[in-house]
């Protein structure tokens, strides 16, 4: 410690500043307006504390902007029974049951996996899997999918999620036969 520093004679490493006061006269030279300015809104006391999206009494953008009414619409923000919140599951989390068991989301929420069945499960695909299970959840990942079937797994897609249509298979068109050549020989033949 170098000699003679202690607490009676230590200081700060640049002098202190003593605090602006102002309004005490005009040879203060912060006097009469005190560096605030002739009149308006930042010459008022509180003025510099505005709440967070204040636009100076401008119309602000949230109320500019368009709603969805409804707040039970599907379109509307994310809230009542159109919730788009999900418990994902990862398949290296799954790793943990063993081979054959059928993995619900009763089971995920007694292993601890996820906190209550209330909210859609989803399955993603990080980690891998060497177990062959039977799966069910209501959404899966493309990667999930791959890598459950390389493992020789099963999925089972609970009901769709809400807000969600299922999608009906698309019927193949039968293409229409071709006419005979003999038919259409005939036909020019009458016109």
């Amino acid at each position: 410690m170098p000699e003679g520093l202690d607490l009676s004679t230590i200081k700060p490493a640049s002098p202190r500043r003593d605090r602006k006061r102002v309004g005490r006269g005009l040879g203060s030279g912060k006097g009469r307006y005190s560096g605030r300015g002739l009149k308006g809104q930042k010459s008022r006391a509180g003025s510099h504390t505005m709440r967070a999206g204040f636009e100076g009494g401008q119309m602000p953008i949230y109320m500019r902007l368009g709603k969805l009414r409804g707040s039970t619409s599907k379109d509307a923000m994310p809230i009542g029974p159109f919730r788009t919140k999900t418990w994902s599951v990862n398949v290296r989390d799954l790793e943990r049951f063993d081979a054959g068991t059928e993995v619900t989301p009763e089971l995920l929420k007694s292993a601890g996996l996820i906190r209550n069945t209330r909210y859609d499960v989803k399955v993603l695909g990080e980690g891998e899997l060497t177990r062959k299970l039977t799966i069910s959840a209501h959404r899966f990942s493309k990667t999930a999918l791959e890598k459950i079937e390389k493992a020789g797994g099963t999925v089972n897609f609970l009901r769709e999620p809400a807000g969600r249509k299922a999608k009906a298979p698309k019927a193949a068109a039968e293409p229409e036969p071709a006419p005979e050549p003999a038919a259409e020989a005939e036909a020019e033949a009458e016109a």
